[in-house]
C-alpha cells in the first residue's frame, strides 16, 4: 500500500533530541530550467533521529525560504528548520551575556564578568568572585618613567586578593550558563569569518532506517543549446544538438541525475529573509480620546466580501472539494498521515514518492559518431531532456552534453526580403522539425559538403513545426524590385446624416525580376511586408502568411530572368462634412462617374440650400452694417446739438435729421431681426435636410 512521506514547508515542531546523529545530504538530482532557476534534490539514508546542516550564500536564502521541501520517508517526522539570522554580527553579539562586539581585551572582558566566580591558576591558584580590574602605575627601574600594570581583584575565602593580570596562566568560569554564553558568542564570531554564508539546519525524528530528502530551487545560469547541421546532396540533413551546462554552485556534482527543462515558467524573487515589522497604531485610553465617526465596509449578505469574491471565482463544485483536500493536506503536513494513493503516472516531473519520472524507453537515434545522452519527455507545458547517465562536474566548470543526434527534414531555398538586402537573397533552409523533440532556441552552424556554410539562429520549435533559416548571402541570384504606381480610385459615394462618404481603392503593385546566374534552377521565397487592411489580388494565395509578411514561392530558372508580380488592394473610406465643405469640393464629387442620381440630386440640393443661406447671411450682415452706421450718425448729431443754441435754424435742422435717423434706426432694427430670423430658419432647413439624408 502506498504511504506518503511527511511533507513540511515551514512547520514548527519540537527540536531534535540531543542524541540526534549528524548526517550528510548528498546531491542526487538536478533539473535546470530555462527560466534561470535550478531544482536541487539531496537525499540521505538515516537511522533514528538525525540532523543535517546545509550552507548557502546569503543571497540564496530567499529562494530557499520560498521553495524548500523537506521529506522524511518511512514514518518519520520532519522537525523544525532553523537558519541563521540576517541581523548584523554586532547586533547578534550584543544579545549574549558576554559582549564581544568591540574586540575587548582580557581586562575589559573580566570587567564585564564582575561578580562571577572563577578559578585562577598562576603563581598561586585561587577560587573567588571577580571584584574588578584596575591599572596601577609602577616606577620603572630607571626611576623616571612609569608603567601601567593591571591587577584583578578577587573575593576569596581568605578575603580580597589582588593578582597581576599578566602573570595569570588561566581563568576558568564556574558559572556554566555564563560560560555557555561566552562559547555561543565565540561560535558566532567563528561563523562570521565566512560572512557570505548562512547555515540551514534540519532535523528528522523517527525510529529505524529510512530515507530523507530535501529539495529546493536556486538561481542558476540558464542551460543553453547549440546545433550543427550537416547538408549533403545524397543524404538527408543531419542535426546534432548540444546542451551547455554550467556548475555555478559551491560544490562538485558527483553522479547526479540531470534534467534540462525548456519552457517559460514564471519565476520571481521575494524577500522573505529580511525581518518585517508591521506598523501598529497608537491607542489611547477613552478618557484621553475624542469620539471619531466610524467607517464601515459594504456588506454582501452573510459572507465577507473576500469570501464572496473567492467563492464566485471557483467553478461549480470546487469549493467543497478544495476544502476536503485542504483538510487532508493539513493532516499530511503536520502529522505525517498517509494521503490517498497518487494518480496514475505519479506526480509529474518530480515525484513525491520513490519512483523516477525519467525512466522512459530510449529513443532510436542515428549513429553519427556521437550518441545522444538525453531522453526527451513532455512534462505538462514544459519539455525535459533527462540525461540518461549520471553526471559528474566540478564546481565552477561547464560541460557540453549531446541531446539531439538524428536526421531532420530540410530543403534549400533562397529568401529575398528587400529590407534585409535590396539586391541579393539569402541562402536558407525550409526546415521542419521531424525529430519528435522540442528544439530549444540556439545558434546553428551549417556545413555543406564538409565545408562551413554559415551560421543561423534556430527559434524554439515544437515537433513538426516548420521554420525558415538563413545562413549566407546568395551571390548567384539577383532580385530587382520595381513598384508600379497605380492612382487611387473612387469606387462609391454615399451620404449619411450630412456626411459624404467616399470609398477609395488603393493599389500596391510590385514586380520582382529574378536573375539566376547559376545553371541550376533555384527555389526563391519572396517576403513582402503587409498590414491587415490590404488584400491580396495577384496571385490569389500566398505560399505562407505571418503576422506582418506575405511569402511567395517561385522558381528562378537557371541562367535566365523571370518575373513575378504581386498586387495588393486596400479599400478605405474618407469623410466630407457637407455643411461646411467648399463648393469646389462638392462640384468635384458631382463630376465623378460612380455617383448615383439620388446622391447627385442631394448634393445639388445641398448647394442650393447653402447658396440661399449665404444670401440670407449677406442680407443680415448688410442690414446690421446700415443700422450701425445710422446709430453712429445719430450719436454725432447728438453731440452737435449740445453745442448749438436751441433758437437757431442750425439747431432745428440738426434736430430734424436726428428725428429722421431715429425713425430709420427703428425700421433697420426691425429688418435686422427679420433677417436674423430668416437666416436661422435657413440653418434649420439645411440641418434638417442633411440629417435626413441616407443615400447610396
Amino acid at each position: 500500500m502506498y504511504r506518503s512521506p511527511a511533507l513540511v514547508l515551514a512547520c514548527a515542531l519540537p527540536a531534535a533530541a540531543a542524541s540526534a546523529e549528524p548526517t550528510d545530504l548528498n546531491t542526487t538530482r538536478i533539473a535546470l530550467f530555462s527560466s534561470g532557476v535550478g531544482y536541487f534534490e539531496r537525499t540521505a539514508n538515516i537511522t533514528g533521529t538525525a540532523t543535517a546542516e546545509l550552507r548557502f550564500r546569503t543571497d540564496q536564502i530567499n529562494d530557499i525560504l520560498k521553495s524548500m521541501v523537506v521529506q522524511d520517508f518511512g514514518g518519520g517526522k520532519v522537525g523544525v528548520v532553523t537558519y541563521a539570522s540576517q541581523d548584523p554580527i554586532e547586533k547578534t553579539l550584543r544579545s549574549f551575556g558576554v559582549n564581544l562586539t568591540d574586540n575587548p581585551t582580557l581586562a575589559q572582558l573580566l570587567d564585564q564578568l564582575r561578580g562571577e566566580p572563577v578559578t585562577v591558576t598562576g603563581p598561586v591558584n585561587l577560587t573567588g568572585a571577580i571584584i574588578g580590574v584596575e591599572s596601577v602605575p609602577v616606577v620603572n627601574p630607571d626611576g623616571q618613567t612609569l608603567t601601567e600594570v593591571q591587577y584583578v581583584t578577587l573575593h576569596t575565602e581568605k578575603g580580597m586578593q589582588r593578582l597581576e593580570l599578566a602573570k595569570i596562566q588561566s581563568i576558568a568560569l564556574q558559572n556554566e550558563k555564563v560560560d555557555e554564553e561566552l562559547r555561543k558568542a565565540l561560535r558566532t564570531l567563528a561563523s562570521a569569518h565566512d560572512a557570505d554564508k548562512k547555515s540551514v539546519s534540519l532535523s528528522f525524528e523517527g525510529a529505524g532506517p529510512r530515507n530523507v530528502r530535501v529539495a529546493y530551487l536556486l538561481e542558476t545560469p540558464i542551460w543553453k543549446t547549440s546545433y550543427r547541421l550537416v547538408l549533403s546532396d545524397d543524404k538527408k540533413p543531419f542535426l546534432q544538438g548540444w546542451a551547455t551546462v554550467e556548475n555555478a554552485t559551491e560544490e562538485d556534482w558527483k553522479d547526479v541525475r540531470l534534467s534540462l527543462v525548456s519552457g517559460r515558467p514564471i519565476s520571481f524573487r521575494m524577500d522573505l529573509y529580511t525581518p518585517l515589522y508591521v506598523p501598529r497604531p497608537l491607542e489611547q485610553l477613552e478618557i484621553y480620546a475624542s469620539l471619531r465617526p466610524p467607517q464601515y465596509e459594504g456588506g454582501f449578505g452573510g459572507e465577507s466580501e473576500a469570501s464572496q469574491l473567492a467563492r464566485a471565482a471557483q467553478p461549480p463544485g470546487v469549493a467543497g472539494a478544495r476544502s476536503k483536500r485542504a483538510d487532508r493536506g493539513r493532516g499530511d503536513v503536520l502529522t505525517g498521515a498517509a494521503p490517498a494513493a497518487p494518480p496514475a503516472g505519479g506526480y509529474g516531473l518530480f515525484q513525491a514518492g520513490g519512483g523516477r519520472s525519467d525512466e522512459l524507453p530510449g529513443l532510436a537515434l542515428s549513429d553519427a559518431g556521437v550518441a545522444s545522452v538525453a531522453i526527451a519527455e513532455a512534462a505538462g507545458e514544459l519539455f525535459a531532456y533527462h540525461i540518461d547517465t549520471p553526471v559528474t562536474l566540478a564546481r565552477q566548470h561547464s560541460a557540453l552534453l549531446p541531446i539531439v543526434n538524428q536526421e531532420i527534414e530540410a530543403t534549400k531555398v533562397s529568401i529575398f526580403n528587400a529590407a534585409t538586402h535590396p539586391k541579393h537573397p539569402l541562402n536558407g533552409l525550409e526546415l521542419r522539425n521531424t525529430t519528435g523533440l522540442n528544439l530549444v532556441q540556439g545558434p546553428v552552424t551549417l556545413f555543406d559538403g564538409n565545408l562551413y556554410a554559415g551560421d543561423a539562429k534556430l527559434p524554439d520549435l515544437r515537433p513538426d513545426e516548420k521554420r525558415l533559416l538563413a545562413y549566407a548571402l546568395d551571390l548567384s541570384t539577383e532580385v530587382l524590385l520595381k513598384a508600379n504606381p497605380v492612382p487611387e480610385e473612387i469606387v462609391s459615394l454615399r451620404v449619411a446624416k450630412g456626411t459624404l462618404i467616399h470609398r477609395r481603392r488603393y493599389v500596391d503593385e510590385r514586380e520582382y525580376t529574378l536573375k539566376n546566374k547559376d545553371a541550376k534552377d533555384r527555389t526563391i521565397i519572396l517576403e513582402q511586408p503587409v498590414s491587415p487592411d490590404w488584400n491580396l489580388v495577384e496571385p490569389k494565395e500566398p505560399y505562407e502568411r505571418t503576422a506582418s509578411l506575405l511569402r511567395f514561392k517561385t522558381t528562378a530558372t537557371g541562367s535566365k530572368e523571370s518575373k513575378f508580380k504581386v498586387r495588393l488592394e486596400r479599400v478605405g473610406d474618407q469623410y466630407l462634412t457637407l455643411s461646411d465643405a467648399g463648393f469646389d469640393q462638392i462640384e468635384f464629387y458631382l463630376r465623378t462617374k460612380v455617383i448615383t442620381p439620388k446622391v447627385k440630386e442631394a448634393l445639388q440640393q445641398v448647394i442650393k440650400l447653402r447658396t440661399e443661406l449665404g444670401e440670407l447671411t449677406k442680407r443680415r450682415e448688410r442690414l446690421e452694417k446700415e443700422s450701425g452706421e445710422a446709430v453712429a450718425e445719430q450719436g454725432r448729431i447728438r453731440e452737435n446739438l449740445k453745442t448749438l443754441d436751441k433758437n437757431t435754424d442750425a439747431y432745428q435742422r440738426q434736430l430734424a435729421k436726428f428725428d429722421a435717423l431715429e425713425t430709420q434706426i427703428g425700421k433697420l432694427r426691425e429688418d435686422v431681426a427679420a433677417a436674423r430670423s430668416a437666416e436661422e430658419q435657413g440653418h434649420r432647413n439645411l440641418e434638417t435636410y442633411l440629417l435626413g439624408l441616407e443615400l447610396e
